[in-house]
C-alpha cells in the first residue's frame, strides 16, 4: 500500500468552516477530506456527497416527517452542519501500510468507498489511496513486474538459483516454467507472483522434485482423505 498511497495528505481539523473545506477540495482537486486531530488521527472523512446536502436543501422550507429515515435525517443534519466535525461520515474506512492491494480493493467496494486514509500504528495519518491510486498499479511496465518476481519472489523469498525458472510477462500476466525443489515452493512461487504490483494473471507450468504437502499437512494434524 505505502508504494501506491499519496503521502502528502490534505487535511482539516473539526472546527474547520463548511466554506473553507469547499475552498480546499477545489483548489487542491481532490473529492475528499480526512478530518483529523491534534494528533494527526483521524476522526472521519468530508466528502464532496456530505457537502452536497447543503446545495440540495438550499431554498427549501425545513421538512420534518414524524417517522423519518437514518438517510433522510442524516442528510438533513448535514445540510445544516457548519464545520467538519458535523460534516464528516465517521468512523472513517481505513488501512494501514501494511495492506495489501487486492486486500485495499476489496475493503473499498465492501464499504463503498472511494478512497481509504492509511493509518500507522499509532491511528495517525500517514498518506491516502483512492481507486485510482489502485488501479495505477496496472499501467506498469511488464519488465518491470518482471524484474519483482525475479528478484523479490524468486531469489530473495524462494532463494531459486538462475536458470531454474523462466519468468515471461505480457501486458500484466504472468507465465512461470521450470523445475523447483519443493511442491510448496511451486505452489509458494504462484501466490506470491499474484500479490507483485501489476500482475492480472498467473500461469504457471512449474514442476517441483518433492512432493513435501503431505508432509507438511500431517505436521498440521491434516489427515489425507482416502
Amino acid at each position: 500500500m505505502s508504494d501506491v498511497m499519496t503521502a502528502e495528505v490534505a487535511a482539516v481539523g473539526e472546527e474547520t468552516p463548511y466554506r473553507e473545506i469547499v475552498d480546499l477540495l477545489i483548489r487542491r482537486g481532490i473529492s475528499a477530506v480526512p478530518v483529523v486531530d491534534g494528533f494527526r488521527r483521524v476522526l472521519g472523512v468530508v466528502s464532496e456527497a456530505d457537502l452536497l446536502h447543503k446545495v440540495e436543501r438550499a431554498g427549501r422550507p425545513e421538512e420534518r416527517r414524524i417517522f423519518e429515515g437514518r438517510r433522510r435525517r442524516d442528510a438533513r443534519i448535514k445540510a445544516d452542519a457548519m464545520v467538519a466535525g458535523e460534516l464528516m461520515t465517521a468512523p472513517a474506512v481505513t488501512a494501514s501500510p501494511q495492506t495489501s492491494l487486492p486486500a485495499a480493493a476489496r475493503l473499498m467496494d465492501r464499504e463503498q468507498v472511494k478512497r481509504l486514509p492509511v493509518l500507522d500504528d499509532l491511528g495517525r495519518l500517514v498518506g491516502i489511496v483512492t481507486r485510482s491510486d489502485l488501479l495505477r498499479v496496472h499501467l506498469r511496465q511488464d519488465a518491470e513486474i518482471r524484474e519483482d518476481v525475479v528478484q523479490e519472489v524468486l531469489r530473495r523469498v524462494l532463494a531459486v538459483q538462475d536458470g531454474l525458472v523462466t519468468v515471461r510477462v505480457r501486458h500484466g500476466e504472468v507465465t512461470l516454467d521450470g523445475r523447483v525443489d519443493r511442491r510448496s515452493s511451486a505452489d509458494l512461487a504462484v501466490r506470491l507472483a499474484g500479490q507483485v504490483s501489476g500482475v492480472t494473471r498467473v500461469n504457471s507450468t512449474l514442476g517441483y522434485d518433492q512432493d513435501d504437502t503431505v508432509a507438511l499437512e500431517q505436521e498440521a494434524g491434516i489427515t489425507p482423505v482416502a
